[in-house]
């Protein structure tokens, strides 16, 4: 009795050979392209055999920069330096995105002072570091209706980060919640 057995190898690295699916060459589907020479000049509507050839000739790739236009745009140039330029303008834009994160603090209506200035303190190196800051306050059983002492709280907070940071809004009721939102101040 013969056995056939397969075995499927799921270690393999796949090559990353055109991983961001831009057509070129070969892969344009489209038998008509609008063609761009490597200088920026028009070469107009030609069938894909033909703008094969001229980018063969000029010993460039056929790379397709806009596949939804009718019909597709395509331009001959070097595949591996348009790559190299589109991942560099990608980490250029990366770099210069802001990432901005939401930092809480919790406080209680009864709070401490000594408590109330180390809160201030954490919530001030928050500000400091560019992050928001959602100060918010609990309030538990029979404290909702004193909610008057939570806003005093609020509002101490508040004129204790004033130096660097800018109100957002107003503070709100949300539940048995109460809470404010703090965004650092421009330099």
């Amino acid at each position: 009795m013969l056995l056939e057995v397969l075995v499927i190898n799921n270690n393999r690295k796949s090559t990353p050979n055109n991983q961001d699916k831009t057509p070129i060459n070969d892969k344009i589907r489209a038998k008509e392209v609008r063609v761009i020479g490597q200088d920026g000049e028009q070469l107009g509507i030609l069938s894909r055999n033909d703008a094969l050839a001229f980018a063969e000739k000029a010993n460039l790739d056929l790379v397709c920069v806009a596949p939804t236009a009718t019909p597709p745009v395509c331009r001959i140039m070097d595949y591996g330096k348009y790559r190299y330029e589109m991942q560099r303008k990608n980490r250029e834009a990366k770099k210069n995105q802001k990432v901005v994160t939401l930092k809480e603090i919790r406080l209680s209506p009864t709070i401490d002072t000594h408590d109330f200035e180390t809160k201030l303190r954490n919530g001030i190196k928050f500000l400091d570091k560019g992050d928001k800051l959602k100060v918010s306050i609990r309030f538990r059983g029979r404290a909702i209706a004193h909610t008057e002492v939570g806003r005093s709280v609020m509002e101490r907070y508040a004129a204790g980060c004033e130096e660097v940071a800018t109100l957002e809004g107003s503070i709100k009721m949300d539940g048995r919640s109460m809470f404010m939102i703090l965004a650092p101040k421009k330099v």
